[in-house]
């Protein structure tokens, strides 16, 4: 593990190198509170640290301090290492920051347990981190087809819309529905449908590019945006996501499942500010025409579709 130790004195700092290398360390090395202070602040700075407090440049106190500043990066471990032992010294040192306290001349033994105890929390940190990223990650999925759930999906539409606006770059969303699925779901049973969704999620993404973004909106409705596809392209993309699945039957256990997708898409070609629930309901409206004229088919949203439409509540998709 990378350790940082901020010494002034060479003697002390090449022998608590040597101690360190030895219990092994990475050891970083600085001379004054400015390298300190340098060192931690660069790419990949070391999480454990060992401070003296008196330095020339800025003392420990003060790295300390600058340390504790910084919000939102991995958290650092600080032992004070001083000759200072009052107790109003100690409750200084603690209160800028430093996680533990250190005394001169420091018994090596003690020294390496007070690191041990430093890096056992840092792991546990990182384990808290880890399981609350995790926690967060799992929430903003649908947990059948592991695409993004309606929340979130609707939350990335809200922010491409912003983006798209901010640079003035095009964005699709596409509304896209599978056909007649209720009758698959009687034929074949629900565990069938629930495969034939997971399926159905699995080639929207193989159609995709990476950067694009899919969510599933209900049921057996999804939520496609593009960033950068003016109409021309969102057609094509339109069509890459319709025969992704009208293309083949699904293979299943009971059978090959034969299904077909309906596609309703809109773009921002039309220079209109659009919010979000105008999105989807515009791109609804082409679903529902794809659905009228016969299924399995796309339908780009009009002008008429869009005009209107701002602040209305976003409708289901079409059944």
């Amino acid at each position: 593990m990378k350790i940082l130790i901020a010494e002034d004195d060479s003697v002390a700092r090449r022998e608590l190198e040597a101690c360190l290398e030895n219990w092994g360390y990475d050891v970083v090395v600085a001379a004054d509170g400015n390298e300190a202070s340098a060192a931690l602040q660069g790419e990949d700075p070391p999480r454990l640290v060992i401070l003296d407090w008196m330095m020339p440049g800025k003392d420990g106190i003060e790295v300390c301090e600058e340390v504790r500043r910084v919000k939102g990066g991995p958290y650092v471990y600080i032992i004070m290492l001083t000759a200072r032992d009052k107790t109003e010294d100690v409750v200084r040192g603690l209160d800028a920051g430093a996680d533990d306290y250190v005394t001169k001349p420091y018994d090596p033994f003690e020294l390496r347990a007070r690191l041990r105890a430093g890096r056992r929390i840092l792991a546990l940190q990182e384990a808290l981190l880890s399981a609350r990223d995790a926690l967060r990650f799992h929430a903003t999925l649908d947990p059948l087809t592991g695409v993004w759930n309606r929340t979130a999906i609707l939350a990335t539409l809200r922010r491409e819309l912003v983006r798209a606006e901010r640079e003035g770059s095009a964005l699709a969303v596409f509304m896209a529905d599978l056909d007649h699925f209720r009758r698959t779901n009687e034929t074949y049973g629900h565990t069938a449908g629930d495969a034939v969704l997971r399926e159905t999620a699995q080639r929207m993404r193989s159609a995709s590019r990476l950067y694009d973004s899919i969510g599933r909106f209900g049921g057996e409705e999804f939520l496609v945006i593009a960033p950068g596809c003016r109409s021309p392209e969102a057609v094509k993309q339109g069509e890459r996501l319709r025969t992704s699945i009208g293309g083949r039957a699904i293979d299943h256990a009971d059978g090959m499942i034969p299904l077909t997708l309906s596609v309703g898409v809109v773009t921002t070609d039309h220079k209109k500010r659009l919010d979000s629930n105008a999105v989807i309901f515009a791109a609804n409206a082409a679903l529902t025409r794809a659905k009228e004229r016969g299924r399995n088919r796309l339908e780009l949203a009009s002008l008429d579709d869009v005009v209107g439409m701002q602040g209305a509540e976003p409708p289901g998709a079409a059944a």
